[in-house]
């Protein structure tokens, strides 16, 4: 990924990155995205960029290895997110899901995610202390609560889902207030040109649309220009 996409995908939303892959790949039916809503702490703040970062969590119940068996998971979790390379994002499935109670995501454990330079998480558990997480690492999320319950890492770096969707370590994600979306290996060198294509194209709609005196007449001849634009 080269700078000047990474600047590109912090600018635009999850929903122009989902479309502008299915410019790359020529077709519809990308589908690499989250289901269902999710719950964003900064939605005005800019998207998540990063490769994948990923573990497990449970908090519904009390782990059941010896304490000194957590406590090592525990740090090696720690030690493998700030070894991450930049641009990273954290990817945690929480294994109570959909009953998750144990907020992982607070003031303290973003705090410390940021310091380590991760981009931001996306996760389907819990995320508390809104209004005191620390700026720049939006927790994008699927439910608000007060408590960390038995919080605990079960597995690190392996494969996790997330609402339906399947994210291995070290896969480009983009995610925001929609959801996340993981990018396909094989459009990354075209993606940037397709997501410029796709707000040209847009424009020929869209400032139609705003014009004072726009009408039937006036749409049809401008979605002809973006069908064609299009091709």
């Amino acid at each position: 990924m080269t700078p000047s996409l990474l600047s590109l995908l912090r600018k635009v939303d999850t929903p122009t990155v989902c479309n502008a892959i299915e410019v790359a790949q020529g077709k519809r039916g990308f589908d690499d995205f989250t289901r269902g809503t999710m719950l964003c702490s900064v939605p005005e703040e800019p998207a998540i960029v990063g490769y994948a970062r990923t573990a497990k969590i449970a908090a519904v119940n009390p782990p059941t290895e010896t304490p000194d068996v957590i406590k090592a998971r525990r740090m090696a979790y720690y030690k493998y997110m700030a070894e991450a390379p930049s641009p990273c994002v954290a990817v945690i499935e929480d294994l109570d899901f959909p009953d998750c109670i144990g907020a992982y995501w607070g003031e303290i454990n973003t705090s410390v995610h940021k310091g380590f330079g991760i981009s931001g998480v996306v996760t389907n558990g819990v995320m508390r202390d809104l209004g005191d997480l620390p700026e720049g690492f939006p927790v994008v999320a699927g439910s608000v609560g007060p408590s960390h319950g038995f919080v605990h890492i079960r597995e690190i770096d392996t494969s996790v889902s997330v609402f339906g969707l399947t994210v291995n370590p070290g896969e480009l994600v983009h995610a925001d207030r929609h959801g996340a979306l993981v990018v396909p290996e094989d459009v990354v060198d075209q993606l940037e040109a397709a997501i410029q294509k796709l707000l040209s194209t847009e424009r020929i709609v869209l400032d139609a649309a705003r014009h004072p005196e726009f009408n039937f007449e006036a749409f049809e001849t401008a979605w002809a220009a973006f069908e064609k634009a299009r091709v």
